[in-house]
């Protein structure tokens, strides 16, 4: 009988892994191998190249800025994610009307709710030089229309802008979940003792939060090292290389130009440097469950 049920649970488990095999084992397999060669979509013949490809990313000034770009991105984007929607979260979890509570926890996920898509070409709108609310708005106030896609001192910053608006409220949600968790004697003692809302939050709230905030930390670093859609929509990597992203020079250099041993190999170092992150994150939230 349970020789049976083993059998059952293997054929019962055998699809979902031959899915697995097929999506995620082959391709990541046909990258590695297509990274070691010189293979384009239009030509035949595929020729070993050993480390030539990797050799000539890592001495492109075009690529290593588009990784500092990347690490940059992410840096800006996930410090700003992680610290309003902590604040956000403590401000909704401090209210005492519940009814506003839920009123404003829809308000705030709502950015997130939206596609990818919609959110880019929404603020694409907004910040448009020639109908955009935003210049319409700063043009009575005397400052000139500013095209703020194209010009390498805004573009930057405002993709930013927008990847923290459409996803701190994941964070926020986050957060939000675990203070429930939080026991409120733990307040109350601290209370007892004099201790005030700093104090409180510094030694209650933010070590019982830690695995939730390295948790987010991880999930949003991941997320942003492969932004690709906000960046393609609104700027293309312009204006002058200024904010092109690893996934962006994958597609521009390897996608588009058919050259794809070249944008293999670009894509298993950005496989590559997210593994080294993911891992110290996975390692610093183990180590505090360890404690």
């Amino acid at each position: 009988m349970m020789k049976a049920d083993k059998r059952f649970a293997v054929f019962m488990v055998l699809p979902a892994l031959a899915v697995m095999l097929i999506m995620t084992v082959y391709p990541m397999a046909s990258t590695i191998y297509y990274s070691f060669t010189d293979f384009r979509l239009l030509r035949r013949n595929i020729s070993f190249t050993g480390l030539k490809n990797y050799a000539s990313l890592l001495s492109n000034e075009y690529f290593l800025a588009s990784v500092w770009n990347t690490v940059k991105f992410s840096l800006l984007a996930v410090t700003f994610e992680v610290v309003l929607g902590f604040l956000t979260a403590l401000y909704v979890n401090s209210l005492k009307s519940l009814r506003l509570q839920k009123v404003l926890r829809t308000v705030i996920l709502l950015p997130y709710l939206l596609p990818t898509v919609t959110a880019a070409l929404s603020w694409r709108m907004m910040l448009s030089p020639n109908y955009g609310i935003v210049n319409q708005f700063l043009a009575p106030m005397g400052l000139p229309v500013h095209n703020w896609f194209r010009d390498i001192h805004t573009a930057f910053a405002m993709l930013v802008v927008i990847d923290v608006w459409q996803n701190m409220p994941f964070v926020f949600l986050m957060v939000y979940a675990a203070l429930q968790s939080i026991p409120q004697e733990q307040y109350k003692a601290a209370r007892i003792d004099g201790a005030g809302t700093i104090a409180q939050v510094w030694y209650i709230t933010l070590p019982n939060l830690r695995t939730a905030l390295m948790l987010c930390t991880l999930l949003r670093t991941i997320d942003t090292f492969r932004i690709f859609d906000k960046v393609n929509l609104l700027t293309g990597g312009g204006p002058a290389g200024s904010t092109t992203t690893i996934t962006q020079y994958i597609y521009n250099s390897g996608i588009k130009s058919l050259k794809f041993g070249m944008g293999s190999a670009c894509a298993i170092i950005m496989t590559g440097l997210v593994l080294v992150l993911s891992a110290l994150y996975v390692r610093d939230i183990m180590n505090q469950r360890s404690i």
